[in-house]
């Protein structure tokens, strides 16, 4: 499994524009096969640093998946949203995986 870790500077002046790019976007990812972890938006502190986590079970299927989104129409929509808007203003994408063998508590009863 592969996790993308996104972090975007936004303008804080547009975040409903952002928060209606993050609602399309997790159903995109979950519709291409990925599952998103969610939007993360500013609470506390920055007010205009938002994150984003989705995970595809290979890097393989990550990358089809950005092959496919470049020519479907959904995508395309929420790439213009973004770049008509102006609600993001860079953003940084991380790679990560998950630790393997960490013994999981039991339960009993």
């Amino acid at each position: 499994m592969i996790t993308i870790h996104l972090k975007y500077e936004i303008d804080a002046d547009k975040l409903e524009d952002f928060e209606e790019y993050g609602r399309r976007w997790v159903l995109l990812v979950n519709r291409f096969g990925g599952t998103h972890h969610g939007y993360f938006l500013p609470s506390e502190g920055d007010s205009d640093i938002a994150f984003a986590l989705f995970s595809f079970p290979s890097l393989a299927t990550y990358e089809q998946y950005r092959m496919d989104s470049m020519s479907d129409p959904e995508c395309q929509e929420a790439f213009a949203l973004a770049r008509e808007t102006r609600c993001i203003k860079r953003y940084e994408r991380r790679f990560l995986r998950p630790l393997d063998g960490v013994p999981q508590p039991t339960v009993s009863g």
